[in-house]
């Protein structure tokens, strides 16, 4: 076996052994199957007047992943609450900010249970519209202040950065690449809540704009997408 292909056969099981990692976490394969949820929206949405045979398949796809990832969720809420107990920020603005955003967030995994329930038949399908509010509302709320977090983390590390590119260190490249790392990490998380924040005003409050099946397709792919990227080994 020459250099070349050994170089190539390593890179391989690298990504594959990477594979792995990723989809055995939860927000991993959630990622993938939300990847399949808005492929098939927006595939349905393309053939649904040409081919709607074909266009209730991909319908159907797109249910059963939706239906999919929430049962994955499952006990999810309690993530937000460990993470006010472990970890709920160094001031007073990013705890209030961490407490508000959190909050949201469990309501949206919380009520997400119901929802899942009330769509698969196990309690009053009258449900599910009440649910899908509640949890949708929660999940907005949670993202609003997950973004303002975020900024305002992005802000400090710029100003770090600045600060340590003005002074004299042997460790001071390494620490500013580190501030540029947790940058894109950050942008990344505010581009998913942005996306998702428009597929939850598209249930809260209906409009054109959040409601068509571009805008959800693109949004939610974007969401899955940065979190392939914010979840994928290093």
């Amino acid at each position: 076996m020459n250099k070349t292909n050994h170089i190539h056969i390593s890179t391989m099981n690298d990504t594959v052994d990477k594979l792995v990692i990723f989809l055995a976490k939860r927000d991993g394969i959630d990622k993938l199957v939300k990847t399949f949820q808005y492929v098939s929206k927006l595939a349905n949405w393309r053939v649904e007047v040409t081919h709607p045979d074909i266009s209730k398949r991909f319908k159907n796809w797109e249910v059963a992943s939706g239906l999919s990832r929430k049962a994955f969720r499952t006990g999810r809420f309690l993530t937000g609450f460990n993470a006010l107990r472990r970890n709920p920020g160094s001031t007073l603005t990013l705890r209030l900010l961490a407490v508000l955003s959190n909050s949201g967030e469990m309501v949206y995994f919380f009520f997400d249970h119901f929802l899942w329930l009330s769509r698969i038949g196990t309690v009053d399908a009258n449900l599910a519209k009440k649910m899908s509010f509640i949890s949708a509302f929660g999940e907005a709320v949670g993202y609003v202040f997950f973004i303002i977090a975020d900024f305002i983390l992005l802000n400090e590390g710029l100003k770090a950065e600045k600060k340590l590119r003005s002074s004299e260190g042997k460790d001071n490249e390494k620490e500013i690449q580190k501030l540029k790392s947790d940058r894109i990490m950050r942008l990344m998380a505010v581009a998913a809540n942005v996306a998702d924040l428009i597929i939850a005003l598209a249930e809260i409050e209906p409009n054109p704009f959040c409601n068509h099946t571009i805008s959800l397709g693109i949004s939610g792919l974007v969401s899955a997408w940065a979190g392939w990227y914010r979840n994928w080994p290093s």
